[in-house]
C-alpha cells in the first residue's frame, strides 16, 4: 500500500516567515487592526469569528508558525491559481453545507503531524455584525483532535468591512486570543457544554456605536443583504455612496459613519443593519413558500458555471436568467432552455464571498455570479425556508446562514 504523503511541509514555514512580515504592514494600513501576538508556542486549534475577506491573515500574524485554515471548496476549484494555493499553504478544504467525513479525516492527519488548524466555525462571514449560526459539530470534531484550543476574537471587522460592501473604511480593529482552553479542561464536558463555550467565547455583537468608519460609500452594496422594506415586504434595492433606496416604494435610509442608520425624509425603524437583518428573516419565516410554486418571487440575471470541485469551473452560459421560486430555482442555459433545480432534489444553497450563489443539485455544483448588487442570500433564505415548512417547522430559526 503507498504511503501517505504529509500534509505539512517544509516550504510552509518558510511562506509564512516570508509573507508575514508584508502581511503585516498591509494589515495595519489597510484595515487599522492592531493584533496582540500570542507569545506562547504551541499546537493549537484555532476557533476564530469571522468578519473581514483578510481574517485569515490576521490569524496567522497572531501566532507563531504555519496555520492550516479549514477552507470552502470554491476555494480549490479554481485551476492553476488553487494549485498554488494549495503548494504554497495548503488549506484544508471542506464542503460548505454538507457533512464532510474527507474534511474530519485531514484535520486528523494535519493534528497528528503536529499542525495548527484554524477553523471559523460560523462557516460565513457575518452580514449583519453578529456572530452567525454555528453548526454543534464543531464541538465533538474540537474533542476529537484532541488539542488546545485557541479563541481567536476579531473585533471592529464588521466596521471596517462589512461582508456586503467593496470598500475599507477608515476605522481601528482588534485581533486577539481571549481565551486558551486545554484538553483536561473540556473532555469531561459533553457536546453541548463545550458548544456554549465556544459560542460564548466567539459571540461578537457590532450592532452597535463602536468608534466611527469612514468612507465616502459607506452604503454601497448594502442590497447584496437587505431585500425586504420596511414599508413594502418583498423588494429590490439600489445603493449609491451613503444612501440605500428601495426600488419599489422609494424609501431611503443613509448609513453613517456610526454604523448607524437614518430614513431620509421618512420614518426608520432600524438603528442598525442588525435590526434590519433580523426583520427581515423573521418576515421570512412568515412567508408561505407553497403560495410561490407557479409564481415567480425574483430573477436575476448571472453567469452559470458548474464546479468541478478541488478542479477547475466550466461555463454553462453568460448572462443567463435566474428565476426563485417558492420550491425551486431555475436558469436558462447554454441552449437557451429552462433549467429547473426543485428544491427536493437540493441538497444545500450557499452563499460564497459577497454575492456569490451555490446550488448543490444531484451530485452537481451550479454557482451564479450576478452583478455588483446581486443578492444570492435571498435564494437561501427561501430554499431554507421552504425546506422548514416541508419538515412541519415553519418558524424554525436556521435560513441558511
Amino acid at each position: 500500500m503507498a504511503k501517505k504523503k504529509k500534509w505539512r511541509k517544509f516550504r510552509h514555514r518558510v511562506v509564512r516567515n516570508i509573507a508575514f512580515p508584508v502581511l503585516g504592514i498591509v494589515s495595519r494600513i489597510k484595515y487599522g487592526i492592531k493584533i496582540k501576538k500570542h507569545k506562547q508556542r504551541g499546537q493549537y486549534l484555532i476557533l476564530m469569528n469571522h468578519q473581514t475577506a483578510f481574517d485569515q491573515f490576521f490569524c496567522g500574524l497572531t501566532f507563531k508558525g504555519p496555520v492550516y485554515y479549514v477552507a470552502s471548496e470554491d476555494l480549490f476549484s479554481n485551476g492553476w491559481l488553487s494549485r498554488i494555493i494549495k503548494y504554497i499553504v495548503a488549506p484544508i478544504p471542506i464542503k460548505k453545507q454538507t457533512t464532510d467525513v474527507r474534511a474530519v479525516m485531514n484535520c486528523l492527519q494535519v493534528a497528528r503531524e503536529g499542525g495548527t488548524i484554524a477553523i471559523a466555525p460560523e462557516g460565513n462571514r457575518t452580514y449583519s455584525g453578529k456572530t452567525e449560526f454555528m453548526n454543534k459539530a464543531i464541538a465533538p470534531l474540537a474533542k476529537k483532535l484532541g488539542l488546545p484550543i485557541a479563541f481567536l476574537r476579531i473585533e471592529g471587522g464588521y466596521g471596517v468591512q462589512p461582508r456586503w460592501s467593496d470598500v475599507v473604511r477608515k476605522g481601528k480593529m482588534t485581533c486577539y486570543v481571549s481565551k486558551v482552553l486545554q484538553p483536561d479542561e473540556y473532555k469531561s464536558m459533553t457536546d453541548i457544554e463545550l458548544f456554549d463555550v465556544i459560542k460564548k467565547e466567539l459571540d461578537v455583537n457590532e450592532a452597535c456605536v463602536s468608534g466611527e468608519f469612514k468612507h465616502k460609500k459607506l452604503a454601497e452594496y448594502l442590497e447584496r443583504t437587505v431585500y425586504v422594506c420596511p414599508h413594502c415586504g418583498l423588494s429590490v434595492f439600489e445603493s449609491h455612496d451613503n444612501i440605500i433606496q428601495c426600488k419599489k416604494c422609494g424609501m431611503q435610509a443613509e448609513y453613517l459613519p456610526t454604523k448607524q442608520l437614518k430614513g431620509v425624509g421618512c420614518d426608520f425603524d432600524f438603528e442598525f443593519v442588525n435590526d434590519w437583518y433580523e426583520y427581515q428573516c423573521d418576515y421570512v419565516r412568515g412567508i408561505d413558500t407553497r403560495e410561490f410554486y407557479d409564481k415567480v418571487m425574483y430573477q436575476d440575471t448571472a453567469t452559470v458555471k458548474e464546479v468541478i470541485i478541488y478542479k477547475d469551473k466550466e461555463l454553462i452560459k453568460q448572462d443567463s436568467t435566474i428565476t426563485l421560486y417558492g420550491n425551486k430555482i431555475t436558469f436558462v442555459d447554454e441552449n437557451d432552455e429552462i433549467f429547473e433545480m426543485p428544491f427536493n432534489k437540493v441538497t444545500a444553497v450557499t452563499v460564497l464571498g459577497r454575492n456569490k450563489l451555490n446550488v448543490y443539485f444531484r451530485g452537481r455544483v451550479y454557482q451564479f455570479k450576478g452583478d455588483k448588487g446581486f443578492n444570492a442570500l435571498k435564494y437561501v433564505n427561501i430554499y431554507y425556508q421552504n425546506k422548514n415548512i416541508l419538515s412541519g417547522d415553519q418558524n424554525a430559526k436556521f435560513l441558511g446562514l
